[in-house]
């Protein structure tokens, strides 16, 4: 084939592939300017249904706007309305009163004039009544008077005469008391059967080989536990015991918890018992911390100062006649609150110087004094009120008490520590009071026998029915009584029951 048809196919053939490429062109893009209207129309579409929507949802928004300020302004009104019926309200009551106050001033002005009316009636009576005296007793106004006063003369200094005698007879009383209580206080401080109780702790050994190991190579053991603890150890020959003896219980509680400690550990030597020693009286400390705010918290007295608290904890570990000090005085704490609410005194003031008012207990043993004045000190120390350490120097009396919660304190105190049960008595005290008992009723003619009862609460005396008849009976039970009242001390009250009994006895045979 010639080369010229050649080109010329190939000429043809390209421009009928121009042609046909953009045709192809012009298509797509006729696709595609239609795929972009479409695509507008719908977004168009999309806008308006958008633009429906917003429409109608601010429609709806402030629909509900007008409704809440419609409903607001229906609330305002409603509440201006109520403010304005309580106004008128008011308005009238007030008037109510103003014309009741206008109605009983009148009242009270024309009872005023009636009263003055009757005055004037009465001293015209009462000048009639003394013209009248004057005439019947021939006196005059001014002699009656100075016999009247006369008269009363004789009656003060008559009466006064008498109180001379009350008082005298009242301080004599009172010395006597004093006097008594002072003696008991000495022989309380001496009495053998309390110093025992109230000085030596019991340490229970495991076995008796451990005495040995207590006391030490050449006694080193029991010299180091006495000079670190301060008390001594006792080791004789009761079976697997150690006494602790010393006054300060506190130390005796170090010493008996260190020992307990170091028994259990089975290594005794100085060292160690130094060590031991030292974190058992940490260990005091704080139970004794502890138990001062247990008790403050339990008698319902807050605020008191560290040191007082620490005080009130050392308290845990003193008795007095059995009775935990301790626990007395939140006891006391309690029957002072008590007893200043029914009276009217500050119950606040009352509660603390019950609770404080054995605070020097548990220093007697270091500071020389009465434990109620050193308690009284050691208040005013740590920045307790003047009422409160009033009412702890003077819960003895020792001092004079200057208020009604001092009083108070005294008489909660002595509850505490007399109600039944709350204190011990030595046996041998227990058995003479009723021996006492039983030989008063014996002294009488015809009484047979006799038993003390209700731990000496109670007597019942058996007379012989042929020596004593029922009138004579009533009459011992009443001079037993008093026989009883006269020579014996004793708490509380005594009953005394006489029984005369006839058996008439015969046999059947």
């Amino acid at each position: 084939m010639p080369e010229f048809v050649v080109i010329a196919v190939a000429a043809v053939a390209a421009l009928i592939g121009v042609a046909i490429g953009f045709v192809a062109r012009r298509v797509v893009a006729a696709n595609a300017v239609r795929h972009a209207e479409q695509y507008a129309e719908r977004l168009v579409a999309e806008a308006r249904a958008k633009q429906k929507e917003i429409v109608l949802e601010g429609k709806d928004e402030a629909l509900q706007l007008r409704r809440a300020a419609e409903e607001e302004g229906r609330e305002a009104r409603a509440t201006i309305q109520r403010s304005e019926r309580r106004l008128l309200d008011r308005e009238e009551a007030l008037d109510r009163k103003v014309a009741l106050v206008e109605e009983r001033e009148a009242g009270l002005a024309s009872r005023q004039a009636e009263l003055d009316q009757e005055r004037a009636h009465l001293a015209e009576l009462q000048q009639r009544q003394l013209v009248e005296l004057e005439r019947i007793s021939g006196l005059s106004v001014s002699e009656a008077r100075q016999s009247l006063i006369g008269q009363i003369v004789d009656e003060a200094q008559a009466e006064a005469q008498h109180r001379v005698r009350e008082i005298e007879r009242h301080a004599q009383e009172e010395g006597d008391d004093r006097a008594r209580r002072i003696l008991t206080t000495v022989m309380q401080r001496i009495a053998a059967d309390h110093t025992s109780e109230a000085t030596i702790t019991v340490v229970t050994l495991p076995n008796e080989e451990m005495k040995g190991r207590i006391i030490g190579r050449e006694g080193r053991n029991i010299r180091a536990l006495e000079q670190a603890t301060g008390v001594d150890l006792i080791i004789d020959d009761t079976p697997e015991a150690v006494v602790l003896s010393g006054f300060d219980p506190v130390r005796r509680e170090v010493a008996r918890l260190a020992l307990n400690k170091l028994i259990g550990d089975g290594r005794i030597h100085p060292g160690r018992i130094e060590e031991t020693v030292a974190k058992c009286r940490s260990e005091i400390e704080v139970v004794m911390r502890q138990a001062g705010e247990q008790a403050a918290y339990d008698a319902g007295v807050p605020g008191l100062h560290p040191e007082l608290i620490k005080l009130l904890g050392r308290l845990k570990y003193r008795t007095s006649y059995g009775q935990n000090v301790l626990n007395h005085c939140i006891e006391t704490a309690r029957l002072a609150g008590l007893l200043a609410a029914e009276i009217g005194a500050n119950v606040g003031e009352s509660k603390k110087g019950g609770l404080l008012h054995d605070i020097g207990k548990a220093v007697d043993h270091e500071v020389e004094g009465p434990h109620a004045a050193i308690g009284g000190d050691i208040a005013a120390r740590y920045g307790v009120n003047a009422v409160v350490c009033n009412a702890i120097a003077a819960h003895h009396q020792e001092v004079e008490q200057e208020s009604t919660e001092a009083t108070v304190v005294q008489i909660a105190d002595a509850i505490s520590a007399s109600r039944p049960g709350a204190r011990g008595e030595s046996l041998d005290n227990y058995v003479k009071r009723l021996d006492d008992l039983q030989q008063i009723a014996l002294s009488f003619p015809g009484v047979e026998r006799c038993f003390a009862i209700q731990a000496g609460r109670e007597i019942r005396i058996l007379v012989r029915p042929e020596d004593v008849d029922d009138l004579a009976s009533s009459r011992l039970a009443r001079d037993v009584v008093k026989k009883i009242e006269e020579e014996l001390q004793y708490p509380g009250q005594i009953k005394v029951t006489v029984i005369r009994e006839t058996r008439a006895v015969d046999y059947a045979r």
